[in-house]
C-alpha cells in the first residue's frame, strides 16, 4: 500500500476485516427463524460479500503506479512477504486441531489426519488454497497480480480489461453458474486468478485513469450493485440444487466499485488515530482470525451457549483477541514469518 495512507481506505479495510469475521463466524445462522429459516443471518451472510472484491480493488489501486513502472521487481518485492506469510499460516494450521470433540474422543492425530487427507483429495485446490481456506486470498491477489504483470511486460497492456474480464466471466460460469452451463474448472473459481484479476484490474485502472465518482452516484452504485448480487443469488437459489451463498455473482464489481467510491469521496472518512493504529492490524487479523472462529465455535459448543448469545458476542471477541494475537507476534521474533 502506498505510504500515504488515506483515512477512508483505512477504515473501509477495518470495516472489511470485521464483516469477513461476521461471515465466517456464521453470526445468527441458527436463530433467530422467520418461516424456519434464518433471514437474519443469511442477510449478514450476503451483506459481508462486499469485504475481499474491496481488498483487491484497492490493492490495484495502490500498486498501480509502481507495477506500471518497475513490473516484476516490484512484484517480487511485494510478493515475497506474502508468501512468506502464507507458508508460515499454511503450516500452523497443518498443526493446529480444529475440533475439540475428536481430539478428547479419539485422539491428536485421528483429528489432524483427517484433514490432511481432506486437503489431499483436492491436491490442486489445496495449492491455491494453503493451510485453511481463508489463505486463498493471498495465491489470489499474487495470481492477478501476476496476470496482469504478464501483460504489462510484454507490452499488451491493453489486454488488461479484456483478459480480465473473460477469467471473470468464465469463473462465474464455471463456478455459480455451473449448475446452469455445465462448465468446470481444475480449481474452485473462487481461488486463482478468476476474480481477483478482474477486481484487480479495476483499481489498477481507476488509478491510471485518475476516475472517480461523486458520492451520490457512488451510492447509487453501491445499491444498484447489491441489489443485482441479491437477485443472482435469490434467482441461483430456486435452480436445481441452487444455493443462496455466493462470493461473487455479476453484481459484484458493481457493488464492491460503489464501496470503493464513496471512499475516494470522502477520503476523512473514519479519520481518527484508532482507525489508524488498528489498520496496520488488518492483514494479520485476517490471516489469524479463522481459528479464533474456530476456538470459539467449539467452546460455544462444549459450553451449549445459547446461539443468539454467541452470535452477539462472536465478532467482537474474534476482533479482539485476533488483534491481541497480532501485537503480540510483533513482539516476537516470528513476526517478519506471521505479520506485516
Amino acid at each position: 500500500m502506498s505510504q500515504h495512507r488515506v483515512a477512508s481506505f483505512e477504515f473501509g479495510r477495518i470495516i472489511a476485516t470485521i464483516a469477513i469475521i461476521a461471515l465466517h463466524s456464521q453470526i445468527f445462522m441458527q436463530t433467530p427463524l422467520f418461516n424456519g429459516q434464518p433471514l437474519l443471518g443469511m442477510g449478514l451472510n450476503q451483506v459481508s460479500r462486499f469485504a475481499v472484491p474491496l481488498f483487491f480493488i484497492m490493492a490495484g489501486y495502490f500498486i498501480q503506479p509502481r507495477l506500471t513502472t518497475e513490473r516484476f521487481p516490484y512484484l517480487w518485492r511485494y510478493a515475497r512477504p506474502l508468501l512468506i506469510m502464507w507458508v508460515s499460516w499454511s503450516i500452523i494450521y497443518l498443526i493446529l486441531p480444529f475440533n475439540f470433540h475428536i481430539v478428547a474422543t479419539e485422539g491428536y492425530f485421528a483429528e489432524r489426519t483427517f484433514y490432511w487427507q481432506k486437503l489431499l483429495t483436492t491436491p490442486l485446490n489445496t495449492l491455491f488454497e494453503g493451510g485453511l481456506v481463508h489463505l486463498w486470498y493471498i495465491p489470489g491477489l499474487l495470481s492477478g497480480l501476476t496476470v496482469i504483470t504478464l501483460l504489462l511486460r510484454f507490452k499488451l497492456a491493453r489486454f488488461i480489461i479484456p483478459v480480465a474480464t473473460a477469467l471473470f466471466i468464465f469463473g462465474l460460469m464455471a463456478g455459480s453458474y455451473a449448475q446452469m452451463t455445465d462448465l468446470s474448472s481444475p480449481i474452485f473459481t473462487r481461488n486463482g486468478p478468476f476474480f481477483s484479476t478482474f477486481m484487480i484490474m479495476l483499481g489498477f485502472e481507476i488509478r491510471r485513469r485518475d476516475i472517480s465518482v461523486s458520492l451520490k452516484y457512488s451510492i447509487i452504485l453501491m445499491v444498484i450493485g447489491f441489489g443485482l448480487f441479491i437477485g443472482e443469488a435469490n434467482y441461483l437459489s430456486l435452480q436445481e440444487n441452487g444455493s443462496f451463498f455466493h462470493d461473487f455473482l455479476f453484481g459484484t464489481p458493481l457493488w464492491a466499485l460503489g464501496i470503493f467510491f464513496i471512499l475516494l469521496a470522502k477520503p476523512n472518512l473514519g479519520d481518527h488515530k484508532i482507525t489508524h493504529s488498528l489498520s496496520k492490524d488488518v492483514l494479520g487479523i485476517y490471516l489469524c482470525h479463522l481459528i479464533i472462529v474456530i476456538y470459539y465455535l467449539n467452546i460455544v459448543r462444549i459450553l451449549d451457549i445459547n446461539p443468539t448469545i454467541s452470535s452477539i458476542f462472536a465478532v467482537p471477541v474474534v476482533f479482539i483477541v485476533s488483534t491481541m494475537i497480532v501485537r503480540g507476534l510483533r513482539k516476537t521474533p516470528l513476526a517478519r514469518f506471521l505479520v506485516r
